[in-house]
């Protein structure tokens, strides 16, 4: 890693001090104790730093990465390539201003995001990415050979992560239009009364001290967090095309790059929320293996597609991700009438249809839904029935992916439903077979 590796990781928990001392902290032991504390603390995260940045390292050995870390007990992660689905270049704030920056890669059956390797230059990010990637779609070689850390020499034919993403453009999201989206969420309309509660909150104290301002403040930040990190997070998105890779670039203080090989998305999602609708806006996720189950926090799920747009834009980016399908003219019909008993308001927004690339599926009322699965991305298919299903003769196929989430037709007819079952497998056979 980067000899400037530690100072990030000591900033970053620097952070993580003052925010676990909290104000009441400081209260009771004053401010000079205070900024002891906090200092003999980050000292110490800053010297841990140090010692891991020393016991850190990888090597790339044939197809696989393998990473080096711990002090007491060593421990060496082999991460097979063939099982990568994509990769990031993360720079955060601190990183971007030191020059460094963070890789990390998603693979098939991870909990979370493997190996991520914090900091290193950018040149050196940008290198072995490539290369990995490069390994990942290369068939095995008979004598693989360490090739050691130094990825220097591949710097130069590499592009700055900081620059426009590489190959033919698709789409960039206005900024305005980003800002707009953002207004239009119930969390926006919220707002007002969140900041009227809070502020309500501290005058009814009738206390003007420090601690007291400190804290209504840190409550209105609270509030005022989640559509401003989402604006900063997306703010500038870029998608490229580029051979059969896709190249994503967003994000204001923390900058991501990220490469995803098209033949590893697993799935589409398309959602249309309620007030949205009246500019026609929807917005679009991939689901990759590695993504959609191991982070829970939607900033370190690197799933966007397009976080606005409107249904050319998304129709135009849907067909370049998954060649062939056109969201405006996807086969989908309704479930029997007799789903309404389980159903009553949203029975006719239930929709699923096979069409010639994809198994589709619609739902939700307030906030609608398409899922589209690729049939050679399918790794298992159910029918399965609840106990109210059963005396109205319905059940729900289950599209299973690598990546968790996948799609379900919901209460189609029993013998529908076999069907579909039945023909959801053959062709997810034949698209392994023909791919």
């Amino acid at each position: 890693m980067h000899p400037l590796s530690p100072v990030l990781h000591g900033a970053k928990s620097l952070v993580v001090v003052i925010a676990g001392l909290s104000w009441s902290t400081l209260s009771r032991v004053g401010l000079g104790t205070f900024a002891i504390m906090v200092v003999l603390l980050a000292l110490g995260a800053t010297v841990l730093s140090v010692v891991s940045w020393y016991q850190t390292g990888y090597h790339v050995v044939g197809r696989e990465l393998r990473v080096h870390e711990g002090l007491l007990w060593r421990r060496t992660r082999a991460i097979p390539l063939e099982r990568l689905q994509a990769v990031e270049v993360v720079r955060p704030l601190l990183a971007q201003l030191t020059g460094l920056a963070e890789l990390r890669l998603e693979v098939v059956g991870g909990g979370k995001t493997e190996a991520p390797l914090a900091f290193l230059s950018v040149a050196d990010a940008q290198a072995l990415r490539g290369r990995l990637l490069d390994l990942a779609g290369r068939p095995p070689r008979r004598t693989p050979e360490p090739t050691g850390t130094d990825t220097t020499a591949q710097a130069d034919a590499v592009p700055d992560v900081t620059a426009a993403p590489s190959g033919r453009p698709l789409h960039a999201v206005r900024n305005q239009d980003l800002l707009v989206s953002q207004l239009l969420t119930p969390q926006a309309f919220m707002l007002p009364v969140g900041l009227v509660f809070v502020a309500g909150q501290f005058l009814s104290e009738g206390s003007w001290s420090f601690i007291a301002v400190a804290s209504t403040l840190t409550a209105m930040a609270g509030v005022l967090l989640q559509p401003i990190r989402r604006v900063l997070d997306d703010w500038n998105f870029r998608l490229h095309r580029d051979d059969g890779t896709l190249r994503v670039h967003h994000g204001l203080l923390e900058t991501r790059a990220q490469t995803v090989p098209l033949n590893r998305v697993q799935a589409i999602g398309v959602t249309w929320p309620l007030l949205w609708r009246a500019k026609g806006w929807l917005r679009l996720r991939l689901e990759v293996a590695g993504y959609s189950a191991g982070e829970l926090d939607d900033r370190n799920r690197p799933d966007r597609l397009l976080p606005v747009g409107d249904p050319a834009t998304g129709g135009l980016v849907v067909a370049e991700v998954l060649p062939g399908v056109h969201l405006d003219a996807l086969p989908l019909t309704a479930p029997p009438d007799r789903a309404r008993w389980l159903r009553p308001l949203s029975v006719r927004r239930l929709g699923a249809g096979l069409a010639e690339q994809v198994f589709a599926v619609r739902s939700g009322l307030v906030t609608r839904q398409v899922a589209m699965v690729p049939y050679a991305r399918i790794q298992s298919v159910r029918v399965v029935q609840g106990p109210v299903q059963r005396r109205l003769r319905l059940a729900t196929v289950h599209a299973d992916t690598a990546g968790g989430a996948g799609a379900a037709a919901l209460h189609r007819d029993v013998t529908e439903a076999w069907e579909l079952a039945a023909e959801l497998t053959a062709r997810s056979r034949a698209a392994r077979l023909t791919g």
